[in-house]
């Protein structure tokens, strides 16, 4: 929610800076995010001022310039080389001084500098409307009124707004705030709470009255639980144009486009007060009829962005004796609202329910100011004050009548909250007594009424506006966020309590693999589960049927609850890569969910992607580029961090990976790794290889609650390690050589190491050489050479007879 510092300043009389004043309106749960400038003309005009032309000659090297010095209440006038056609001797002009920076209608910046034009200097410009930003003309300079006093600032002449805007980022609870009244009001209580003590000023309707009953339309509310007040009135004899500049400017701090002074002043209402109000033709409402009734499922109705929408039963309509003219609180329709022709309207303002306009705009897709505070809930009792301002506003600035008494169907008035506050149970909650006085001036300052007090609490009447405060704990939450978190002390005793819960639950486990992950220079992901369905073309894995459909879609992109982290995963590698940062190690713990007709079952999953180098570059090292085997010492790090060291080890063969390999026990997956195929990364502008691992982490966490821990005690015998250099043929791996070792000796082999691979020149054609590195140890007693020499000379033989091996 946007908040002009200006427009807020109407209602309460200020003077804090802007920033002393987003920092109390955060206090007070309204959080400032940032606080934008906003001027009518960028720039703001600094630098340009009233100049008068005292001399104009023509200029001696081109035809279409003139010479002209320019008198601008300093020492001594300025010489401006001009190219306008109608520039003068005598004319007061608005002058861009050296140094002035002016904007192009894109917003690109320019400087004013001294130069030389044709060989004659010039020291500043004086401007057409275009380039100062106060029109589109460029067929000459501006010629201003011949009695204003040189050296003015222009920016005093052409009232150029200058303004700070809060970025508010609104709970949605706080419905009352939704407006600059609304604002205000927490702003009086939080300064009333440091002793300052402001008027809220509130805009008056005095003014108000019926014209004459010229234009009376019929207004009949079918459903008083859908609209439980609805008010009305006609205005005739307007005419409609572009709003005062006064409004435009409030509009556009805030974000809106000015559209006509009609549209314009509903709008400037409901940013105002927070009342959103609508303007019908009155020409084009048909037998004087206005009717608020549900139409039957399946009604056709073109809303103002020209889209055919089939209402359901439930959505509440503005129609006339013939046809719907709006959704009501939601969004206008398409051949009722306010054209140039216009002459006469039906304002409305009116409450509706939240619920049900809540449910109407999910159900068409929309999300418009106007049911942003419907659904949230408005005051049910500034409707017709809201009406009158409204109209006041347009007869000011559109001229016309109001021609008909104001319709007000209020059949059950809201009533105000009755609670009870109990002083106790405020100390409890807030954990430090507030004195009794300052709790009832807290409270009186929000409006909220004291109707009894007693020892030990109050009886209260809560204004029907702030339907987020209906129990005694949101009382207790009103006072203190008024009152002030800063102001509670901290206590100096800290209080724990041990919690009696299993080692095995999953997000200490997902913890204490995020922080291993992290340490190994991974960043963690969060994507959303939301995507695209045309995902699942993309594997033959994933199917079409699976997919579970959103009911109401923000957008085809964001339709269907994924089926697998990868695309999201890919999406985040994408993003980055194209923002220059290409080498990644990501991870991400997400769900996928999948449909099987009637049924829904989602899984939990870790990803990892692994993309471009291993490390940064440096100049004491070489890059080296991420391969598959990186991710697999990754994979089994997880995997041992979790005490799974015994796992099968078989290949992928699939459409996502090019080479893959998965890790499983039994007929269980736990965790699919390798490449991903480049027709897959094709499909996100992905050119790099990309590797990634996908963990069943449901799978993962039933398994290591059924492991037992071991503890094998450090032998305090020495290990012994002897080398071999292989000669092997070339198709030979080092999974035959690893196996043959393992069966030779299984008590003292601890470890087989493969160091170095050779192929090339000095050996024979098909051949390579292998260096292999074998660690033996006995955990009882130290080994002796005889028994080392004995076991390597085993190894030797079984490694000649069973694979051709030769010793180098």
């Amino acid at each position: 929610m946007k908040i002009s510092y200006n427009w807020l300043k109407q209602f309460i009389k200020t003077n804090w800076t802007p920033e002393q004043t987003s920092e109390l309106l955060t206090d007070l749960g309204l959080e400032v995010e940032g606080i934008e400038t906003y001027q009518s003309v960028k720039g703001g005009l600094e630098g340009v001022v009233v100049g008068e032309v005292l001399t104009c000659v023509q200029h001696p090297n081109a035809d279409k310039l003139k010479i002209t010095t320019v008198n601008i209440g300093e020492a001594a006038p300025l010489q401006i080389v001009c190219g306008a056609p109608n520039v003068a001797a005598g004319q007061k002009v608005p002058v861009a001084t050296i140094g002035t920076t002016l904007y192009t209608e894109e917003g690109e910046a320019w400087t004013i500098k001294k130069g030389k034009i044709r060989g004659e200097e010039s020291h500043g410009m004086i401007c057409a409307e275009d380039e100062l930003g106060l029109g589109k003309s460029h067929e000459g300079i501006m010629v201003l009124d011949a009695n204003l006093e040189v050296g003015t600032p222009a920016a005093s002449i052409f009232e150029v707004e200058n303004d700070q805007v809060f970025e508010i980022g609104l709970t949605p609870n706080r419905a009352d705030a939704m407006s600059h009244f609304g604002t205000a009001r927490d702003l009086k209580a939080g300064l009333l709470q440091k002793d300052i003590n402001l008027e809220l000023i509130t805009p008056s309707v005095s003014a108000f009255h019926v014209d004459n009953r010229t234009l009376k339309l019929d207004v009949q509310v079918f459903d008083k639980e859908l609209a439980p007040r609805y008010c009305g009135l006609t205005i005739s004899g307007i005419k409609v144009q572009e709003s005062p500049k006064w409004l435009q400017h409030r509009l556009k701090a805030i974000g809106l486009n000015p559209i006509n002074n009609i549209v314009d002043a509903t709008n400037y209402v409901l940013h105002d007060l927070g009342q959103p109000l609508h303007a019908f033709d009155a020409a084009k409402i048909s037998g004087n009829k206005v009717e608020v009734k549900t139409l039957p499922s399946g009604t056709k109705f073109t809303t103002l962005d020209g889209i055919e929408r089939e209402l359901h039963e439930d959505d509440l309509m503005i129609c006339d004796a013939e046809k719907p003219m709006c959704i009501a609180g939601v969004f206008g329709g398409l051949h009722s609202g306010v054209s140039n022709e216009t002459t006469a309207i039906f304002l409305e303002s009116a409450y509706f329910n939240p619920v049900s306009i809540r449910k109407t705009a999910k159900r068409h897709a929309l999300n418009t100011d106007a049911s942003f505070r419907f659904e949230r809930g408005i005051d049910p009792n500034i409707t017709e004050y809201a009406l009158k301002r409204a109209a006041l506003l347009i007869k000011e600035i559109a001229g016309g009548e109001i021609t008909s008494d104001i319709s007000d169907f209020y059949p059950n008035k809201i009533e105000d909250f009755q609670v009870r506050l109990s002083f106790e149970n405020a100390k409890k909650l807030i954990g430090e007594e507030i004195p009794k006085e300052i709790i009832k001036r807290i409270l009186a300052s929000l409006d909220i009424k004291v109707n009894n007090v007693t020892e030990t609490g109050l009886g209260l009447t809560v204004p029907a506006y702030r339907n987020d405060v209906q129990r005694e704990a949101d009382i207790i939450e009103e006072i203190l966020r008024v009152y002030g978190y800063n102001n509670i002390k901290t206590t100096e005793k800290l209080n724990a309590s041990i919690s009696n819960s299993s080692k095995f639950e999953d997000y200490k486990i997902q913890n204490i693999i995020g922080n291993q992950l992290a340490a190994q220079g991974y960043f963690e992901i969060l994507s959303n589960s939301l995507t695209t369905p045309n995902y699942v073309a993309l594997s033959e894995q994933l199917k079409e049927e699976h997919n579970i459909s959103i009911l109401n879609p923000l957008s085809n992109d964001l339709s269907v609850l994924r089926q697998s982290l990868l695309f999201s995963g890919l999406e985040a590698v994408s993003f980055n890569i194209n923002r220059r940062n290409s080498d990644l190690k990501l991870f991400e713990f997400g769900k996928t969910y999948h449909g099987y007709g009637d049924k829904r079952e989602e899984f939990k999953h870790l990803s990892l992607f692994i993309t471009g180098n291993k490390s940064p570059e440096n100049w004491s090292a070489l890059s080296t580029k991420s391969n598959f085997f990186y991710l697999k010492g990754h994979v089994i790090s997880v995997l041992e961090r979790l005490g799974i060291s015994k796992y099968n080890e078989t290949p992928i063969d699939n459409d996502l990976f090019s080479e893959g390999v998965s890790l499983g026990l039994g007929k269980m997956s736990l965790v699919d790794f390798g490449l991903v195929k480049k027709s897959i990364l094709k499909q996100f502008d992905i050119s790099q290889e990309v590797f990634y691992a996908n963990f069943n982490w449901d799978t993962i966490l039933n398994v290591i609650k059924r492991n037992k821990i071991t503890f094998i005690p450090i032998s305090k015998y020495q290990e012994v390690r002897r080398d071999f250099a292989l000669l092997l043929d070339d198709h030979i791996t080092f999974e035959s050589i690893y196996k043959i070792a393992k069966q030779t000796e299984k008590q003292l082999l601890k470890s087989i190491n493969l160091f170095d691979v050779y192929q090339g020149k000095n050996l024979p054609a098909g051949k390579k050489s292998y260096a292999v590195s074998f660690t033996l140890q006995d955990e009882n007693k130290t080994l002796t050479d005889t028994q080392i020499d004995k076991i390597m000379s085993k190894l030797q033989f079984n490694f000649e007879n069973q694979l051709g091996a030769e010793l180098r």
